[in-house]
């Protein structure tokens, strides 16, 4: 495992959070993970785990804004989990616009045969992606630690 400071992005869901990590250049973006709700507190802590362990310095959170932009109740949950896990973790947290990053994802994984029907997981781990890659092309790699 690199040593290198990585980002990770989150596809915070009220079931499910889709996990994806960056490359050590932080170029490219790969689905990593996919977690089961359980509650907030266990939610935040599997997220920090998995934060010590890739070295991440940054986590980029999928914002679920209104078509319109506007902020909706879904917008609410996320950055209430937001503002936890960064206290919890101290790693500064990016919100990045998710919408249709979920229909981005099954088109993607369906172009591959990927069925998507029963594997939400796989879904929310692409959709992660997407969002943390659209942060990652916006964005300067950070220096080497």
């Amino acid at each position: 495992m690199s040593e290198y400071p990585r980002a990770l992005g989150l596809d915070v869901g009220d079931r499910r959070i889709g996990i994806a990590i960056s490359d050590p250049l932080w170029l490219t973006a790969a689905g990593l993970d996919t977690i089961t709700r359980k509650n907030m507190d266990t939610d935040v802590v599997k997220i920090a785990e998995l934060a010590k362990r890739h070295h991440v310095i940054e986590i980029i959170i999928g914002m679920p804004y209104n078509m319109d932009g506007s902020e909706g109740e879904q917008a609410l949950k996320v950055m209430a989990f937001g503002k936890k896990l960064a206290r919890y973790t101290e790693i500064p947290i990016i919100y990045e616009d998710e919408r249709l990053s979920t229909v981005t994802a099954i088109r993607t994984l369906t172009i591959q045969g990927v069925k998507t029907g029963h594997n939400r997981d796989i879904v929310d781990r692409q959709a992660a992606a997407i969002i943390l890659q659209r942060y990652l092309d916006s964005k300067e790699p950070p220096p080497s630690a």
